[in-house]
């Protein structure tokens, strides 16, 4: 992998980790396009921890605030029932789905889960699904001329069983082209929960989930399977460019509809359907890892 390629591929990610559109499927896509090899989930995951270090450093606040009332938790029963030291049991919790099915499929995911056909697929599939839970949540914070605005959850009300579903859904994120963060707020929208409070809580689960999945892929670094020099600055440009991005997409979110990304993901889907059909790409354009 060039310098050159490892600054295009860190702007990439760091664009669209926390956009609901798939960063892998956007890293598998760019090296398809420009003809470069795949960079393999083994770089995706470790830049991965660059913009997981913008998160870190965006809802540190939070973050410290939660580890804090957790770790007390475990000694004094009292702190048992508080709001932030249940959010840190629930993380974990919500972490289990994507801890066991990673490991169980990491073959799948560096092999057959990268095939074109199956990243327009779900582009398409999870661009419909985030649409309808964006008009569900619009209906409800709107109301109607016959029926009044909906009040919708807030993280206060999330539980154990809540926080296995969003957990399930980032777990599908293991499939280029699903997202991530268009997963689990698709889901959280679906249950009945805020954008503000989906979205949040979709970003902090995802802190452990991809900080040991980077950890793990190390492995293959050291092993010679990516290029050091090049994937460490992919990883500090991710982490730049994710931190506007998160900025930007927090504020987004609280007056704007996914729409956007639906209608981003939908076309995106179709056009690499169109391509990979009529021959101009192969369904595993360039997909040995380089």
């Amino acid at each position: 992998m060039s310098w050159f390629e490892s600054f295009v591929l860190g702007l990439v990610q760091g664009l669209t980790e926390f956009l609901p559109i798939s960063s892998s499927a956007h890293l598998r896509l760019t090296a398809a396009f420009a003809g470069w090899h795949d960079p393999g989930a083994a770089f995706t995951a470790i830049t991965q921890i660059g913009t997981e270090a913008a998160v870190l450093i965006y809802f540190r606040k939070d973050i410290v605030r939660i580890v804090s009332a957790w770790s007390r938790s475990l000694v004094d029963r009292s702190m048992r029932g508080d709001h932030d030291a249940q959010m840190g049991w629930l993380v974990i919790v919500g972490s289990i789905p994507i801890g066991v099915l990673g490991v169980t499929l990491k073959d799948q995911i560096e092999g057959p889960f990268r095939d074109l056909r199956l990243i327009a697929t779900t582009l398409i599939v999870m661009g419909i699904v985030l649409g309808i839970a964006d008009r569900l949540a619009a209906r409800d914070e709107a109301g109607g001329r016959h029926r009044a605005s909906k009040e919708r959850k807030t993280l206060k009300e999330l539980g154990v069983k809540d926080g296995l579903i969003f957990g399930c859904c980032q777990a599908m994120a293991l499939i280029p082209g699903v997202s991530r963060s268009g997963a689990t707020i698709s889901g959280g929208l679906l249950m009945g929960y805020t954008r503000e409070a989906a979205a949040r809580y979709s970003f902090l689960l995802a802190i452990p989930a991809v900080l040991a999945s980077g950890v793990f892929e190390l492995k293959d670094a050291g092993e010679g399977h990516v290029s050091w020099g090049p994937t460490i600055f992919a990883t500090f440009i991710a982490f730049g460019v994710g931190y506007a991005v998160i900025a930007w997409f927090m504020k987004f979110i609280t007056t704007k509809s996914f729409m956007p990304f639906v209608i981003y993901r939908i076309i995106l889907g179709i056009v690499l359907f169109i391509l990979v059909g009529a021959g101009v790409l192969s369904p595993h354009a360039g997909e040995s890892a380089g």
